[in-house]
């Protein structure tokens, strides 16, 4: 191999390293850009009116094992709101529906607070979508509902993946912000952006809290 060959070799070598170099610097994804996100301005909350005999209540997870100071303070804090609405709401007709998560837990789990009143149903452990699994939607259709207001925790598993199930099949849903928890902010956070602003999903949904509810 000549001198003059080696050189041109080495500087092939030297411009495809740059340039693998350059690629790799460029290709960031989000995992790098995390730090660099910027939050969107929050949703706007909503008044929201519940019409008892079209209406639903899905009082998610709401347990002994999910719903602690110990195990989620921020579930914990919501109850008294929850327990408030569930009662005006039943005192008035509405359907209320409760469900379980975790795997082996049993109605008589769901808090004291909650507890369901007789011939109320509870949904068993379905993961966080629950209508998946269940008769959830019959029994809606079977009642004429139309509306459902989600409530819950974890709020990005059992809020978001039944609220958004329950619009994407053409009901109208409420969803009260302080009526959803999670072990911290973001994921509360992330749910009630990814509601108010999915496709085919927002247009079914009404962010509120429950100092906008009436009836």
């Amino acid at each position: 191999m000549t001198m003059l060959q080696r050189i041109a070799i080495g500087a092939v070598t030297a411009v495809a390293l740059v340039a693998n170099s350059g690629a790799g610097a460029q290709a960031q994804t989000v995992i790098e850009e995390w730090a660099s996100a910027k939050l969107p301005p929050p949703p706007t909350l909503k008044p929201a009116t519940i019409v008892p005999n079209e209406t639903a209540l899905l009082v998610m997870d709401f347990t002994n094992q999910t719903c602690t100071k110990e195990r989620r303070q921020r579930c914990a804090d919501s109850v008294a709101k929850v327990r408030d609405l569930v009662t005006k709401a039943r005192a008035k007709g509405a359907l209320i529906i409760y469900s379980v998560a975790v795997p082996g837990s049993v109605p008589a789990d769901i808090l004291n607070e909650l507890t369901p009143a007789a011939g109320e149903s509870v949904l068993p452990p379905l993961g966080p979508d629950k209508f998946i699994g269940s008769d959830l939607e019959q029994t809606l259709k079977d009642k004429s509902i139309k509306t459902v207001v989600a409530m819950g925790t974890q709020a990005q598993t059992s809020v978001l993946h039944t609220a958004g199930a329950a619009a994407l099949r053409g009901f109208k849903v409420i969803v009260p912000v302080d009526g959803m928890s999670a072990d911290d902010v973001f994921p509360e956070l992330y749910t009630a952006w990814h509601l108010a602003t999915a496709a085919r999903i927002s247009p079914q949904v009404t962010l509120t809290k429950f100092d906008l509810i009436g009836f």
